[in-house]
C-alpha cells in the first residue's frame, strides 16, 4: 500500500477548521467582540442581534478604534495587539490569541467600520467567507462598528447543529450578562430582534449586581473581601434565605475575566451546602485577582476555562470567605419575607363580616406599645376575647433593639413563635427549625474540637482498586485518618478498611471508599466523607430538636430566639429551609389593602 501524500491545507481551510473551535455558536461570536471592544477602552458597548444572532449580531463600542493601516492585519489569523511579549504569562487582556476576527469571516459575512481618535474619517473592510475586501472610507464616529451577517453560511455543517433562534438569543444574553457583570465601569445596552433585555449605565459593582441580578437581590447581597497568599476575594454573596434553582445567578470573574470554572463552582456549592435545601443553589458574584504567574488562561480557544496553579487554595479561600460571611449573627435585613399576597376583597367591604361561631382572637395590647386613647379604652373595658386553643398569648416583656429577633409573644399551634421587633416588625420561627440548627452548630463544635470518633469494624472491609486509585487513597491515609476512617494497604489494587467515622457506623464501607476515591481523582479535598459526616449530624440534631408540637414556657421561647441571634447560619435549618420569616409594617400594609390610603 502506498503512502498517502502529506499535503498543507489552504489558509481558507484553516480558518474554517479553526472558526469551529473558536465561533461554535453566535453567543460565542457576541463574546468575542464584545471582549475585543472592552480591551480597546470602550466606556460604552451595544449589542443588537436578529434571529438570535444567527441573521445578524451588532457590537457597537467608543473605544481606541483601529486604524486604517491596521484594518486588515486585524483579520489576519495571529495577529494581535494584546501581547507585551510572547511568553503567555503577562496576559491583561480578555483577548490575545488573535483568532476571533478571522474566525467570524471565515464562518459568516464580518464588516468592520473603525475610527482611532484625530483619523479624519471611518473606514471599512469586510470579509466574506474568509474573502477579504479592500479598505474603503466610511462614516462613523471614533470606535468600532462590528457586523456579523448570516453566521456560518460558509460552513453549513455547523449551523445545522445550532438551536432555535430563541435558544441561541438566550445564550448571547448571558455572554454579554456576564461580561457586563465583569466590568460594572462600562455601560451596556443589549437589544434583541428590537426588545431593549437590559440597558445600563457605568456604575459601582452592587449597582451593576443589583441592576442585572434582580430586584429581590438588591439590598440583601452581603459584601465579600479576604485575600490567601497573594490572591484576592472580593464580590457580594447572597443569604442563605436567597437561593435558586438553577446556577443562573452566579457570575465568577478571574482578573477581570468571566468564566466558567469547576473549582469556584465547586467551592461555592460547598460553602453553602450546610446553609441551603438539596437542589437549591446560591446566588454569588464572585471576583478573583490572582498573580498573573499563578494563572494559566491559555487553556482553551474560548477562553472560558483557566488553570490555577494553587487550585486548593483558592478553594480554601472561597470557601472559608464564604462562611464566614455566613455565620455572621441573623439580622431581620437577611430574613425572607413572608410569601403572602396583597388583600383584594371580592365583596364591599361593609358586607364582609365573620362566619357564625368563628373563633376570635383579640391580643391585649403589651405594656411597651404606644397607648392610644381608643387603646386605653379598650383596655380599660378590657375587651379581650378568649384565644383559640391553636395560639397562646404570653406576657412579653419590651424588645430590646439589641436582639433583633425581638421578644416573643404568643406561640401559635404549639409550633411557631410569634415575636415582636423593636422596629415593630412580626417574627415568626419555626421553632423545631431553629432548634435543629442550633443542635447541629453543637454537635459540630464538638466534632471540630478534637479527632472525628471512629467506630472501629468487627470485620475489616477489603476494598479492591485500580493500582492508580488504591495509591491515590492511601497517599491521604493521614487526612481520612483525621476525619475517623482508618485504612492501609492489603496488597497490590487493594484497601483494608478499619474504622469507619462513629457518626457513619451503618454506612456501607465499601461505597463509601470508592466515592472517596472518586472525589480524590478529582481534587484533594475528601468532600464525600466530610457531605457524609454533614449529612450524620443534620439527622443527629433533627433527632435531638424540640418537636412541633411541643408547648414551650416564656423563658424557653426567649432563650431560643437569644441562642438564635448568638449562633451561625442560624437563619437557615439543616435542610437549608428558613428558621425564621418577618413581616414589617410596610408588608402588613400591603396584605391588608392599606397601601395608597
Amino acid at each position: 500500500m502506498l503512502s498517502p501524500t502529506i499535503r498543507r491545507l489552504s489558509a481558507l481551510t484553516v480558518n474554517r477548521i479553526a472558526a469551529g473551535e473558536v465561533i461554535e455558536r453566535p453567543a460565542a461570536a457576541v463574546k468575542e467582540l464584545v471582549e475585543n471592544a472592552l480591551d480597546a477602552g470602550a466606556r460604552r458597548v451595544e449589542v443588537i442581534l436578529a434571529g438570535g444572532g444567527i441573521a445578524r449580531i451588532e457590537v457597537i463600542d467608543d473605544g481606541c478604534g483601529i486604524a486604517e493601516d491596521q484594518l486588515a492585519l486585524a483579520i489576519e489569523r495571529h495577529a494581535t495587539s494584546k501581547l507585551v511579549d510572547e511568553t503567555l504569562v503577562q496576559i491583561a487582556t480578555l483577548g490575545f490569541r488573535g483568532e476571533a476576527l478571522p474566525s467570524i469571516g471565515a464562518a459568516a459575512r464580518l464588516t468592520l467600520i473603525s475610527r482611532p481618535a484625530g483619523q479624519d474619517s471611518a473606514y471599512r473592510l469586510s470579509v466574506v467567507g474568509g474573502a477579504v475586501s479592500g479598505v474603503m472610507p466610511a462614516a462613523g464616529p471614533v470606535g468600532t462598528r462590528a457586523i456579523v451577517e448570516d453566521l456560518f453560511f460558509a460552513t453549513p455543517a455547523r449551523r445545522k447543529f445550532l438551536r432555535s433562534p430563541r435558544a441561541e438569543a438566550e445564550a448571547a444574553e448571558r455572554a454579554v450578562w456576564r461580561l457586563a457583570l465583569a466590568a460594572p465601569a462600562v455601560a451596556f445596552r443589549l437589544v434583541s430582534d428590537e426588545r431593549v433585555l437590559f440597558d445600563v449605565p457605568a456604575q459601582e459593582e452592587a449597582a451593576r449586581v443589583a441592576a442585572l441580578f434582580g430586584r429581590e437581590a438588591a439590598g440583601v447581597m452581603l459584601a465579600l473581601d479576604a485575600t490567601r497568599e497573594g490572591v484576592r476575594l472580593t464580590g457580594l454573596a447572597g443569604p442563605a434565605s436567597l437561593s435558586r434553582a438553577t446556577t443562573a445567578l452566579q457570575s465568577f470573574v478571574v482578573n477581570g475575566r468571566p468564566v466558567l470554572d469547576p473549582v469556584l463552582r465547586m467551592a461555592l456549592r460547598l460553602a453553602y451546602r450546610d446553609v441551603i435545601a438539596a437542589g437549591r443553589h446560591p446566588v454569588a458574584a464572585l471576583r478573583l485577582e490572582v498573580p498573573a504567574e499563578a494563572l494559566d488562561v491559555n487553556v482553551h480557544p474560548a477562553k472560558t476555562e483557566l488553570r490555577f496553579a494553587d487550585a486548593n487554595g483558592v478553594r480554601s479561600l472561597v470557601m472559608g470567605a464564604i462562611s464566614r460571611l455566613l455565620d455572621r449573627p441573623v439580622s431581620l435585613g437577611s430574613a425572607p419575607t413572608a410569601p403572602l399576597a396583597p388583600f383584594t376583597p371580592a365583596a364591599p367591604l361593609s358586607s364582609l363580616s365573620r362566619p357564625s361561631g368563628a373563633p376570635g382572637l383579640a391580643l391585649r395590647p403589651p405594656s411597651y406599645m404606644p397607648a392610644t386613647a381608643a387603646a386605653r379604652g379598650f383596655a380599660e373595658a378590657e375587651l379581650a376575647l378568649v384565644a383559640p386553643p391553636s395560639a397562646r398569648q404570653i406576657a412579653a416583656p419590651a424588645p430590646d433593639p439589641a436582639h433583633p429577633l425581638g421578644a416573643p409573644v404568643a406561640q401559635i399551634f404549639d409550633t411557631y413563635l410569634l415575636a415582636v421587633a423593636a422596629d415593630g416588625s412580626l417574627v415568626l420561627v419555626d421553632q423545631h427549625a431553629a432548634h435543629e440548627r442550633l443542635t447541629e452548630e453543637r454537635l459540630r463544635a464538638e466534632f471540630l474540637a478534637g479527632k472525628v470518633a471512629a467506630q472501629p469494624l468487627l470485620l475489616p472491609v477489603v476494598v479492591d482498586f485500580a493500582p492508580l486509585e488504591a495509591l491515590r487513597l492511601l497517599a491521604q491515609a493521614e487526612t481520612l485518618a483525621r476525619l475517623g476512617l482508618e485504612i492501609e494497604a492489603f496488597g497490590p489494587g487493594a484497601v483494608l478498611v478499619r474504622a469507619v467515622p462513629a457518626a457513619l457506623k451503618h454506612a456501607d464501607a465499601a461505597d463509601l471508599l470508592r466515592d472517596l476515591a472518586e472525589e480524590f481523582a478529582e481534587s484533594d479535598v475528601p468532600v464525600a466523607l466530610e457531605a457524609r459526616l454533614d449529612a450524620a449530624l443534620a439527622r443527629l440534631a433533627c433527632h435531638r430538636s424540640i418537636r412541633a408540637g411541643r408547648r414551650l414556657t416564656v423563658e424557653e421561647m426567649s432563650a431560643l430566639l437569644r441562642e438564635m441571634e448568638a449562633t451561625p447560619r442560624a437563619a437557615t435549618c439543616s435542610h437549608g429551609r428558613p428558621t425564621f420569616l418577618k413581616l414589617s409594617q410596610a408588608e402588613l400594609e400591603k396584605m391588608f389593602g392599606r397601601r395608597g390610603l
